[in-house]
């Protein structure tokens, strides 16, 4: 894998995030994520202000990998490169977003659930997919059912992973990674419970390790 694909695979979790007061929150978000072993994030577009965000969190913690989510067009892709993001998550796989991230050297993981998607995945040349939503959509099951005809991918599930079933997605080795929003719900960041962000970020990382070390 590439140099940033690894690095996302080595922390293990990817924190998904929707910033309603990002001149408020960002930073301490930040210095939660990565004191909690978790020096990555994905902001998503579902809030206005992302790319705000995401500078914002950048700034806050240089070393920390910071990505944008729910790209839906090529002005959230230049947004995203302008504030010093460093990586684009799509919620399906769309062509022209791929290309175009491709030809502005950014990476780019969409989301694939299908045969479909897997072939056009393998046409662009990815090697890191989006699974999304995860559990709506035949979760490990189908994840490991879709790796026999597509070994050269490692995915990404996102979409009803938690706690409860990280373990579980972690322990196959298809799995580069897995993205989730329980540790950053809009509860935990609208009312800033910075040492709970923290505290379950441990906790993430620490299933990551009993994941790939059993």
């Amino acid at each position: 894998m590439n140099a940033m694909n690894e690095a996302i695979s080595q922390i293990g979790v990817v924190p998904v995030i929707k910033l309603n007061h990002p001149e408020r929150d960002a930073a301490p978000l930040a210095h939660a994520l990565c004191k909690g072993g978790v020096p990555v994030a994905e902001v998503t577009f579902r809030a206005a202000g992302a790319d705000t965000a995401i500078r914002l969190m950048k700034e806050a913690e240089p070393d920390m990998i910071v990505g944008a989510g729910t790209v839906t067009t090529t002005a959230h892709i230049d947004a995203t490169i302008a504030a010093g993001g460093q990586f684009i998550v799509t919620p399906g796989f769309d062509p022209e977003l791929v290309a175009y991230a491709q030809s502005k050297n950014i990476p780019i993981y969409p989301g694939c659930t299908t045969p479909t998607d897997y072939h056009a995945a393998l046409k662009y040349g990815l090697e890191l997919i989006k699974f999304f939503p995860a559990e709506q959509s035949g979760g490990l099951a189908k994840i490991k059912a879709m790796s026999a005809p597509f070994p050269m991918f490692k995915v990404m599930p996102t979409g009803g992973v938690s706690l409860k079933n990280l373990k579980e997605y972690l322990s196959s080795p298809v799995i580069a990674a897995c993205g989730g929003s329980y540790m950053v719900t809009a509860d935990l960041i609208d009312n800033q419970k910075w040492d709970e962000i923290t505290e379950l970020c441990v906790k993430s990382r620490e299933i990551v390790k009993e994941a790939r070390n059993g």
